[in-house]
C-alpha cells in the first residue's frame, strides 16, 4: 500500500512517493517554455508533496511600502496571467501581507490570528498556520509565496531551510523563463524591422542591370546580415555612356545599412549627371563627413566608374576602395586596375580630393568590382579566399558577366564551406563587347 506524500511529515515513511512525485514534476516541467504554464504545472504537482489550504502569491515590484499585489491566489475562480496581465491584479495596503513581503525574510505563524479589517483577511479567514517563503531578486523579496493550513502548528520549522531553497530555485527558473520569453519577442519584433529594413535596402538597389549598347553586365549582391552596408548603382549617360558605383560602408548590419540608404539618397541627389567620378565622390564625401560620418566613426569606401563604348575608354576615381581587377581581351590574366588611392568617404570634409584616371576599354576588356568581403571571406580553418582564387574564378577572356559572376560566388561557396556570411559581398562585372 503505497503511503501519501506530505512534506511536512519529518518522518521518513513518504521518501519514495516523493521520489517518484520529484521525478515526474521535473520531467513534466521540462516540457513546458512558457512561465505561466510552468506555474501551474509545479502548483498542482506540488500540491502532492507540500499539502496546503490556501496558497497566496505576492510581490512588490514596481511598488513601495506598504503596498503589495496579490498575484496568484488558489480560491480565485478566474486565475489572471500575472506575466501578461498585471493591472488586472489587487493591490493591498498594509497588514499581514506588507509585513510579510517587506521583512525580506521566511515567516512562520502556529497560531493565526488576523483582525477583520486586515487586507489579508480576505485571503487568510479561517486559517491557523502560515508560512512565508520570499523569493529573493538582487537580495531583495521582490516575490513570495504564503501557504497556510486550517490547523495550528502545521509547519515544522526544520523543513522551512529545503523549502525556501526549493522555492527560489523554481521561481529562479520561472524569471529565467520570463526573460527568455521576453527575448524571444523582442528579437521577432527586431527581426521584423530587420526585415523591413532588409526589404527598403534591396528597394534601393538597382531591379535590373541596364542594357546598354557596346557593354555587357553582371551583379551579385549578398549580405552577412539581413540588412548590410554594401551599395552599387547604374546611372545612365549622356553620349550612351555609364556610370558604375560600387561602396562599402565601415561595420555591418543596420548601421552600416542606414549610412548605405544615406549615400544612396546623397547619390541620386547629385546636382547634375554624374559624369565626372572624381567630382561625385567629393561631392559625397562633403556631405557625408559634414552631417554622417565624422562624430560616429564611420566612412564609406567607394569606386565610381564611368564608361563610354563609343570611345572604347574607362574613367574613374578611388575613395580607398579595393582596386578593380581587370582583364584585357588578348590576356588571360585579371591584373588590378592602377588606381590613385583617395581618402574613404566620411573621413575628413577638407582636402579631400579624388584624382580620375581614364584608360582604354576595347571590346572583350572585363573589368570586376567587388568589395572587401569577397576576398577576405574565409574557410573553416580561417584561410581567406584571397584575390587568387578571385582571379581563377573570374576565368579567361571569353568568359560572359553572369557567367563570371556565376563561377565566382559558386567557388566562394566551395571554398567557405557553408561557413556563415561575416561580410556584405558585393561583385559587379562589365565586358565591353
Amino acid at each position: 500500500m503505497t503511503v501519501a506524500a506530505d512534506f511536512f511529515e519529518i518522518t521518513p515513511r513518504n521518501w519514495r512517493a516523493r521520489w517518484t512525485i520529484s521525478v515526474d514534476v521535473m520531467r513534466e516541467l521540462s516540457r513546458y517554455s512558457d512561465p505561466d504554464e510552468m506555474y501551474h504545472v509545479f502548483a498542482q504537482r506540488m500540491s502532492q508533496l507540500y499539502p496546503t489550504s490556501r496558497q497566496v502569491s505576492l510581490t512588490r515590484r514596481g511598488l513601495s511600502r506598504p503596498q503589495v499585489q496579490v498575484t496568484r491566489f488558489n480560491l480565485w475562480a478566474e486565475q489572471v496571467n500575472p506575466f501578461k496581465q498585471p493591472d488586472r491584479l489587487p493591490v493591498v495596503s498594509g497588514g499581514l501581507l506588507a509585513d510579510l513581503i517587506y521583512s525580506d525574510e521566511p515567516r512562520v505563524i502556529d497560531d493565526l490570528h488576523l483582525r477583520p479589517d486586515d487586507p489579508a483577511a480576505e485571503y487568510l479567514a479561517g486559517q491557523r498556520s502560515l508560512l512565508a517563503i520570499p523569493l529573493f531578486e538582487d537580495g531583495v523579496a521582490t516575490n513570495m509565496v504564503v501557504v497556510t493550513r486550517e490547523e495550528s502548528a502545521a509547519f515544522p520549522r526544520e523543513q522551512v531551510p529545503e523549502l525556501v531553497w526549493m522555492t527560489n530555485l523554481f521561481g529562479r527558473a520561472i524569471q529565467s523563463q520570463v526573460l527568455t520569453q521576453r527575448l524571444h519577442e523582442a528579437n521577432q519584433a527586431t527581426d521584423y524591422e530587420l526585415r523591413a529594413i532588409a526589404d527598403l535596402q534591396h528597394s534601393l538597389l538597382p531591379g535590373d542591370v541596364p542594357q546598354v549598347p557596346g557593354l555587357e553586365l553582371a551583379a551579385h549582391y549578398k549580405t552577412a546580415n539581413r540588412a548590410g552596408g554594401d551599395y552599387y548603382d547604374f546611372f545612365p549617360l549622356p553620349g550612351g555612356r555609364l556610370g558604375v558605383l560600387v561602396a562599402d560602408v565601415s561595420g555591418h548590419g543596420t548601421p552600416a545599412a542606414v549610412l548605405m540608404a544615406i549615400t544612396h539618397s546623397l547619390t541620386h541627389a547629385y546636382p547634375s549627371a554624374p559624369a565626372r567620378p572624381g567630382e561625385l565622390l567629393a561631392y559625397l564625401n562633403t556631405h557625408l563627413a559634414r552631417r554622417y560620418t565624422v562624430t560616429t566613426g564611420h566612412f564609406v569606401t567607394a569606386f565610381y566608374a564611368v564608361f563610354d563604348p563609343a570611345a572604347s575608354a574607362m574613367t574613374y576615381a578611388n575613395a580607398g576602395h579595393a582596386a578593380p581587377r581587370a582583364s584585357t581581351a588578348d590576356g588571360r590574366q585579371w591584373v588590378s586596375l592602377p588606381t590613385s588611392h583617395g581618402l574613404p568617404l566620411g573621413v575628413m570634409s577638407r582636402d579631400a580630393a579624388y584624382p580620375e584616371q581614364t584608360i582604354p576599354f576595347s571590346p572583350g576588356d572585363r573589368v570586376a568590382i567587388f568589395t572587401d568581403g569577397m576576398t577576405d571571406a574565409v574557410n573553416r580553418t580561417g584561410e581567406p579566399f584571397g584575390p587568387d582564387r578571385l582571379d581563377a574564378g573570374l576565368g579567361d577572356g571569353g568568359s560572359a558577366p553572369d557567367e563570371v559572376v556565376t563561377a565566382i560566388t559558386d567557388a566562394l561557396d566551395r571554398f567557405t564551406l557553408g561557413q556563415p556570411v561575416q561580410d556584405d559581398r558585393t561583385l559587379v562585372v562589365v565586358r565591353r563587347t
